[in-house]
């Protein structure tokens, strides 16, 4: 019989390691304004799920984004009431409401450090588009930030890859439509279906938001 390498309480202790390692839940999360959240927002979070195997994917509104000006930024209460209605009907898709409640400017080194710290169960992939990959050496902490999770990069057109950090590249079908857009349309008196969720058309109109963008 071959003999192991290992004591019996070393055997434990790894095989509960393996098995912590194995049932940690892999979360996605997706951060924005999302001043409306659109369709490519769900686009992006369902291709993002589903080629990595994620449990969820996590929209996470921000409450003071530190590189936006705030005039162009609506109450948190309707970003985070038209993000509700935009996931509803997807049990993969959920909100994370952490950086609203704590207020301030949203730093995602804080963040994810106290997701972690609340959920030591969950293993955190963090998505962003293309366009902001450049930008990440001027984030705020980030090579600490880069050791809390994964980063998840989405591939746009007219975007080099070519980064010093780990991240991962997910294709997605391209959609162009922005936030910026949709708020002008609806300000304009053009038709945005199609482009948010019906849902949140509704909760717009009866809200009566971004009439009066510029």
């Amino acid at each position: 019989m071959r003999e192991s390498f290992f004591s019996g309480k070393q055997t434990q202790v790894l095989s509960e390691v393996l098995t912590e390692t194995e049932t940690k839940k892999r979360v996605g999360i997706l951060g924005g304004t999302f001043n409306p959240p659109h369709l490519a927002h769900l686009v992006v979070a369902d291709q993002v799920c589903q080629q990595l195997g994620l449990d969820k994917v996590y929209f996470m509104p921000t409450a003071n984004p530190p590189h936006v000006d705030a005039k162009t930024t609506i109450d948190a209460k309707h970003r985070v009431n038209m993000v509700k209605r935009a996931i509803s009907d997807n049990p993969q898709f959920d909100i994370e409401t952490i950086e609203v409640e704590r207020g301030g400017k949203s730093y995602t080194y804080d963040t994810m450090l106290e997701l972690i710290q609340r959920h030591p169960d969950t293993e955190y992939y963090f998505i962003i588009g293309a366009d902001m990959v450049n930008y990440l050496p001027k984030w705020y902490k980030i090579d600490e930030l880069m050791q809390l999770v994964q980063f998840v990069g989405v591939k746009r057109p007219g975007y080099v890859i070519d980064t010093q950090y780990p991240l991962i590249w997910v294709d997605v079908p391209e959609i162009e439509v922005s936030s910026t857009s949709v708020r002008k349309n609806i300000a304009r008196g053009c038709t945005v279906n199609y482009l948010v969720p019906a849902a949140v058309l509704d909760y717009i109109q009866q809200e009566g938001l971004y009439r009066d963008e510029k």
